[in-house]
């Protein structure tokens, strides 16, 4: 028997009947430990084990202010985040918040926006993972890779949202696990402790003995900038996630609170030892890989193979949230009036059925688009939703210079988790985002095309968005709308 819960007059979410749903009518079947995993590893994506070779290449030893810039950025984007979303847990975050902020026009817009940038990914990361799967078994041919995966993960998603919290905690516990022993290996490696070791431990000569630490310039760090940027993306998920959670509050505020350390750890730590081993211009880290290249240099033996398998893992866990991240936001829009009705229905386990095939058919779509036409089709697809990550951030941080108030109005002991030096340090968010979108359109080439495209379809919702408000306003019933008000 479905189950569909009913919307305020405000458009927010109401309760269901029955302890086990959350507020929404989603089933609160994620665990604490899920809750947590998915926290730690939310912003560890296979960008970060196969992408950082290029930025180390462009940047040299600075590209570490670069992860320290956007990782800030992105420390302040989810304090904010985190503020609105222990106040009020919802399936649709940041989506449901700008509906009631800044109107309807703003949840439609960013909710469709982010949903498109997740299906788009679940193509790009189906693609990655057959790659690596056809290199060990070509018997099966690429396509038919991608097509296992997706039919594999969907079926997770469809089984219960605490098939997807197990499958997430062991794939963010892989790739957890892989950083950390890194880490401390290459630690030991760069400090010439480690028995065994190939590399002399060079300290942190390597630093500065190759042109020193900005070789290529002070600008680099704005180029660094925009080549790491889009590695950060989906640490919001956790607070998607926690709408499904036994106790949502507590894990968005444990969420918030170490996301300063997990970037610390994860992004600087894990690069900061790979330039430490190396010269930032050895050739093996674009041709290898940055992680590979490192193993490599203090001895580990079949250090190509154990990369592909967490890059695999990383590639599977970014699926598996993507597709769960896409139906949560098409579930929450359809509850909101904003998608189809059937999106809004959730099954007898809680699980938005019609949401998750609406996604996962976009995603199979979106695979073919990149078998059959990769330069034209998928390239427009792409390019178009490559810059939605940073208008994610910045509807965040105007939304919640809104949210503030509305808080402190209606609701203002769940005001647990502040951001800091508010509103100065949200501003000031607002102008790093702003200043990078900007650099993006200066600097040219893809990354003026991504935002020239991103923006266009963002127009293009927003004009739906608008054009959808003012006909449901012109047929309302006089009464309809003053209850609105």
């Amino acid at each position: 028997m479905n189950t569909q819960p009913t919307l305020t007059k405000d458009g927010e979410e109401t309760g269901t009947t029955g302890a086990s749903h959350s507020s929404d009518g989603l089933k609160a079947g994620l665990k604490n430990r899920h809750l947590s995993m998915i926290a730690i590893g939310g912003v560890i994506g296979a960008g970060l084990f196969v992408g950082s070779g290029s930025g180390i290449a462009a940047a040299g030893p600075a590209i570490l202010l670069s992860y320290a810039l956007v990782g800030a950025m992105v420390v302040f984007v989810m304090r904010m985040l985190g503020e609105m979303a222990a106040a009020r847990p919802s399936s649709g975050s940041f989506s449901a918040y700008a509906d009631r902020a800044l109107g309807r026009w703003a949840g439609f817009s960013i909710g469709w926006l982010y949903w498109f940038f997740w299906v788009v990914v679940l193509a790009v990361e189906a693609t990655a993972g057959a790659k690596i799967l056809e290199s060990w078994i070509p018997a099966v041919p690429q396509w038919g890779w991608a097509l296992i995966v997706m039919v594999v993960l969907t079926a997770t998603n469809l089984g219960s949202v605490a098939s997807y919290g197990e499958f997430e905690f062991w794939f963010a516990g892989i790739k957890v696990v892989a950083i950390g022993a890194f880490v401390v290996i290459g630690m030991l490696a760069v400090f010439g402790v480690l028995p065994g070791s190939d590399n002399p431990g060079a300290g942190f000569a390597h630093l500065t003995d190759s042109g020193g630490f900005f070789p290529m310039g002070a600008g680099a760090i704005l180029t660094g900038v925009l080549m790491v940027v889009f590695s950060f993306m989906g640490s919001e998920i956790v607070t998607l996630a926690a709408g499904e959670s036994e106790d949502p509050q507590k894990a968005v505020t444990k969420a918030t609170n170490s996301v300063i350390w997990r970037i610390g750890v994860f992004y600087l730590g894990s690069i900061f030892v790979v330039l430490t081993l190396l010269p930032w211009n050895d050739k093996s880290i674009v041709e290898k890989g940055s992680y590979v290249a490192a193993l490599d240099s203090i001895g580990i033996a079949h250090a190509g193979q154990i990369m592909n398998v967490i890059v695999l893992t990383a590639v599977l866990s970014c699926l598996n949230s993507g597709l769960y991240t896409a139906s949560r936001m098409a579930f929450s829009l359809g509850r909101r009036g904003d998608a189809p009705k059937a999106f809004a229905k959730v099954n007898k386990r809680g699980v938005p059925t019609a949401a998750i095939l609406g996604s996962v058919v976009f995603g199979f779509v979106a695979v073919f688009f990149n078998y059959k036409w990769p330069d034209t089709v998928f390239a427009f697809l792409l390019n178009s939703s490559g810059a939605v990550a940073l208008f994610v951030w910045l509807v965040i941080c105007v939304t919640q210079l809104r949210m503030r108030g509305i808080i402190l109005r209606e609701t203002p002991e769940k005001l647990i988790v502040r951001m800091w030096l508010f509103p100065y340090l949200t501003w000031a968010t607002i102008g790093m985002i702003v200043f990078v979108l900007g650099y993006m359109l200066y600097d040219g080439g893809s990354a003026r095309e991504q935002v020239v495209l991103s923006l266009l379809v963002a127009a293009l919702v927003i004009v739906i968005a608008l054009v959808k408000e003012r006909f449901s306003k012109s047929s309302a019933e006089p009464s309809e709308l003053s209850e609105r008000v």
